[in-house]
């Protein structure tokens, strides 16, 4: 296997590239072409690290497209189509856990992280996974433990608690390295559109996001919100960001070549945990929410003009473009300190987003300016993520609890969501699974 050490500011990363990935063999490139094109064209992914849980589950998380979803268990992984709901592939390990998967759309190729009590693999290494050939391809090692992995066909982005590093997928080659604020949940967002190439993390201070446009060479910062940041997620085209502070009252939406705020959306009054975030596929029309209060929020998304450009108009350099950010944000850090304690305000037959006292914003409270959820959606309170199903109109939901939902919303009337499915998915590993994942 060839090699290569790479010291950068005192941390020793060792890349190991064995020929499977080179380009004298078949390369991740070739690999790639069993996945469907449509399958570029859709969604970002969210997940959740899970600890402490009474089944087997170590962690969730849905590919890029939202398609399917993968379960690290203490025993290995399992992949599940998404819509239709199926368990479609299970690899038990002989000994060991894995705590993080990261799928590449619906392809064999993974990202896999030890977890659990008795790891597969050290939890300081990502392992490149081929599950045709049944064993690891690559493996990146690095000092401290890995909190989360970002795939896209082109790239393999690595979390750590205080830095990001940005690999080439060919060959695993360094091409950047980023320094953040403390990361414990590992918050990053890396847009999978082969069009535009952009990152999102956290920034140096609280409440600040860092966005790298690499296409044109471009970062800028946001001042998303005045506390620290809860959760974030890009479209799939990476023209839209939505962000939540750790209080979870608020949702904002960002144009992310402009650094613009292009709206505020209200979950509640009552702090709460977002668990995740989800821009609709194709579209980006919808903005799904789920978070530990129990019941998932559907908003309408509005579309700004200023994004329909690849990258949109940008200043020179982050640090020019980082007055606008500021301004805008500093308007929205003034509104999220005005709120009132309230409860979450769900109300199902709600038409108007916005709240019926917006009249009255000029000497009431900024809180009766916000907009509202279109549509809910009530689960077990425990931790979710949510995503689109095949239809714009439709949400799949996966609990920690080992439950998959599937329900739809009406996008005129809104109000509460029509449950489709609710099932247990968690099964005993005897049972006969299909291994066509990859088709």
């Amino acid at each position: 296997a060839a090699s290569s050490l790479l010291a950068i500011e005192g941390g020793l990363h060792l890349a190991s590239l064995k020929p499977q990935l080179a380009k004298s063999n078949p390369s991740i490139h070739q690999l790639l072409l069993h996945t469907s094109i449509q399958s570029f064209t859709q969604a970002n992914m969210s997940c959740m690290k899970l600890e402490g849980t009474s089944n087997s589950l170590l962690f969730v998380g849905f590919n890029q497209n939202y398609q399917c979803f993968a379960c690290g268990t203490t025993t290995g992984f399992i992949i599940y189509n998404a819509d239709p709901f199926k368990e479609t592939f299970r690899r038990d390990f002989p000994n060991g856990g894995i705590g993080y998967v990261e799928m590449l759309f619906r392809c064999n190729i993974l990202a896999l992280v030890g977890g659990g009590t008795n790891p597969r693999y050290p939890p300081n290494k990502v392992m490149i996974w081929d599950d045709h050939q049944n064993r690891c391809i690559g493996e990146l090692s690095f000092r401290s433990e890995v909190k989360a992995v970002k795939l896209r066909r082109d790239r393999v982005v690595v979390v750590l608690e205080h830095k990001i590093y940005v690999y080439d997928f060919s060959h695993l080659k360094l091409l950047d390295h980023i320094e953040t604020i403390q990361n414990v949940k590992g918050l990053c967002a890396l847009c999978p559109d082969p069009q535009n190439t952009v990152l999102v993390c956290p920034g140096l201070q609280k409440g600040y996001l860092r966005v790298e446009l690499y296409d044109i060479k471009r970062m800028s910062l946001i001042q998303a919100h005045e506390g620290s940041l809860g959760c974030f997620a890009l479209s799939f085209d990476g023209k839209l960001l939505a962000t939540a502070s750790e209080k979870g009252t608020l949702i904002r939406i960002w144009d992310t070549a402009t650094g613009k705020q292009i709206q505020e959306l209200r979950r509640g009054a009552d702090h709460a945990e977002i668990q995740s975030l989800c821009f609709s596929p194709k579209t980006s029309s919808y903005l799904a929410v789920s978070s530990d209060k129990g019941t998932v929020h559907i908003f309408r998304v509005k579309h700004s003009g200023s994004i329909h450009g690849k990258n949109g108009q940008k200043t020179k350099s982050g640090a020019e473009s980082a007055p606008s950010t500021t301004s805008a944000a500093t308007a929205a850090v003034d509104k999220e300190a005005d709120e009132q304690k309230l409860n979450d305000g769900t109300d199902p037959n709600k038409k108007n987003p916005t709240s019926s006292l917006g009249l009255f914003k000029s000497v009431l409270p900024r809180y009766f300016s916000s907009e509202w959820s279109l549509a809910q959606f009530r689960v077990h309170d425990v931790r979710t993520i949510v995503a689109f199903g095949n239809d714009e109109t439709s949400i799949v939901v996966v609990s920690s609890d080992g439950t998959f939902y599937k329900a739809t919303f009406d996008p005129d009337k809104g109000g509460d969501c029509y449950k489709i499915k609710d099932e247990h998915f968690l099964k005993d590993s005897t049972t006969e699974y299909s291994t066509n994942y990859t088709k």
